[in-house]
């Protein structure tokens, strides 16, 4: 039996320093590395058994675990990663792929887990050409393929990266077989605009070279507010490991706490028609999976995946075909009277000071 989506948790690992120092990192942008792991008072067996079980959880979800620097630098993502995937969830790490020890620690997981288990490797080139990391960099994501784990190569669109792009291209195809996605990079203050000096059609005119189903679905879309009847807050969320609070997406209202009465269900509401977002920027995530359903056709699963030049595949079966599934095929949509209750809830724009600090931990 196929396993279905039934919700997408966007998780922050509650790290805020990183190995690399790309200019175009929207942490970066900020300053807001603190040089700083911060300690997590729950065990991972307790999170993930207890606090974010699938029977709480109401079945089989997507955890996307994130930090505010390198994902990877504290051991606790590798032992949280461990017990999502023995609660039976899939798990997709995003990570800059450098830290060799974590990925020889990952390859001693049980090979049933590692094919629930998705890496996201963003494809940081000028660091890893100016630290001499290109063969360190790559070497972790076959010894990942190699242990049947799927993955996706992406770069972050950059001005600077430009004439460099063939460079990329090709020293990604030599060791994989497939030229790497394309995400935007964003200004990550006021309307979120894209990363570029260019104009908008030159800009669309260089990363339209890399033929990404990523680049191709995100870029038409981004900054356009979205007024759809979003199921952000109930079908997804954003969650600060932390703290254990949860909010219904990266400018939501305050949801609940995963650590407190983990024997109760967790409180979920809608974002509904009240999205406090300039625009969904992390669309390819939240709309491909289907937040607001019947958006789009595309899944997920379209523009993570690759076919290399033997035949293979960056997605392995069991994490294609999950994330090849929707989010409405798991959930039910709200009557008009829940409609109702979900916008007068997310349509209060006064928010606490817990809100306020999760939100600014979360929108990263």
């Amino acid at each position: 039996m196929t396993d279905k989506i039934k919700r997408y948790v966007d998780v922050a690992i509650p790290c805020e320093t990183c190995n690399l120092r790309c200019h175009y990192c929207y942490i970066t942008q900020h300053g807001k590395f603190k040089e700083k792991i911060y300690n997590i008072d729950k065990t991972p067996e307790f999170i993930a058994h207890k606090a974010l079980s699938k029977e709480r959880l109401g079945g089989t979800c997507l955890m996307n675990l994130c930090a505010g620097g390198e994902t990877l630098i504290p051991k606790f993502t590798i032992d949280f990663t461990r017990e999502l995937l023995k609660e039976g969830h899939y798990v997709s790490l995003v990570t800059n792929g450098t830290l060799s020890k974590r990925f020889n620690e990952i390859a001693n997981f049980d090979k049933e887990l590692l094919k629930r288990l998705f890496i996201k490797f963003s494809y940081q080139f000028l660091e890893l050409k100016r630290l001499n990391l290109i063969d360190k960099y790559f070497q972790n994501i076959l010894k990942m393929k190699e242990n049947g784990v799927s993955f996706a190569v992406e770069i972050t669109s950059n001005d600077e990266i430009i004439p460099y792009l063939d460079e990329a291209k090709e020293i990604c195809y030599k060791y994989l077989g497939a030229y790497p996605h394309i995400t935007i990079g964003r200004k990550d203050s006021g309307d979120i605009e894209i990363l570029t000096n260019l104009p908008k059609d030159e800009y669309k005119k260089v990363w339209d070279k890399f033929d990404s189903d990523m680049f191709k679905f995100k870029f038409p879309i981004f900054g356009e507010k979205r007024k759809e009847f979003c199921y952000a807050g109930d079908w997804s969320f954003c969650l600060n490991l932390k703290n254990g609070d949860i909010t219904q997406c990266y400018r939501g209202k305050y949801l609940d706490n995963i650590y407190k009465n983990v024997d109760k269900p967790i409180k979920f509401m809608a974002i509904g028609n009240q999205c406090k977002m300039p625009h969904c920027y992390n669309a390819h995530a939240f709309l491909t999976l289907g937040a607001i359903p019947n958006f789009t056709e595309c899944t997920y699963c379209n523009i993570r995946n690759r076919v290399c030049n033997d035949g293979t595949e960056w997605l392995q079966p069991e994490v294609k075909a999950f994330l090849s599934s929707k989010l409405q095929e798991s959930n039910t949509e709200y009557d008009e009277a829940k409609k109702q209750k979900a916008n007068k809830f997310s349509k209060n724009n006064k928010r606490t000071l817990l809100e306020k600090i999760s939100s600014k931990l979360l929108n990263r």
